[in-house]
């Protein structure tokens, strides 16, 4: 098992701005005003390596807010251990992670909009991240 399913299964996430897919691939994010998407994402890097030098850096999440997809799963956003943290993550029809994205700054995720393929999620602090449900990778603007 992955140490990203092993600490999903415990419904934990590393402590690190990052984007983690169930496969294990993982990528460092910025929160980036600058974007029409509010966030970015940068170089992969390898959470197995992450968690041997830091096994403890891991944060509990727990949603706050969730939209049941058409096509099954959900999409989930919440807050982290530290009233800073906040993420955001869609999960496959039995609850398992398809990805998530966590955020050191970002304060909880309490609203989601989906415009058809397109999801804006909006933290507590006013933050708002728009990401592409399929592929998270190409975060995009909402236009509606």
């Amino acid at each position: 098992m992955r140490d990203l399913e092993r600490l999903w299964r415990d419904f934990r996430l590393p402590i690190r701005y990052a984007l983690h897919f169930a496969n294990g691939d993982t990528y460092d994010v910025a929160l980036a005003s600058d974007k029409p998407s509010g966030w970015k994402v940068l170089a992969p890097f390898d959470v197995s390596d992450m968690l041997a030098r830091e096994p403890d850096w891991t944060s509990s999440v727990d949603g706050l807010i969730s939209v049941e997809l058409g096509q099954g799963g959900v999409l989930w956003g919440g807050d982290g251990s530290y009233g800073s943290e906040g993420f955001v993550a869609r999960l496959a029809p039995d609850r398992s992670l398809i990805w998530a994205i966590f955020f050191m700054e970002s304060n909880p995720f309490e609203e989601i909009q989906l415009f058809d393929e397109i999801a804006a999620f909006t933290s507590t602090s006013g933050i708002e991240v728009t990401v592409d449900i399929n592929d998270p990778r190409n975060p995009v603007a909402v236009n509606g």
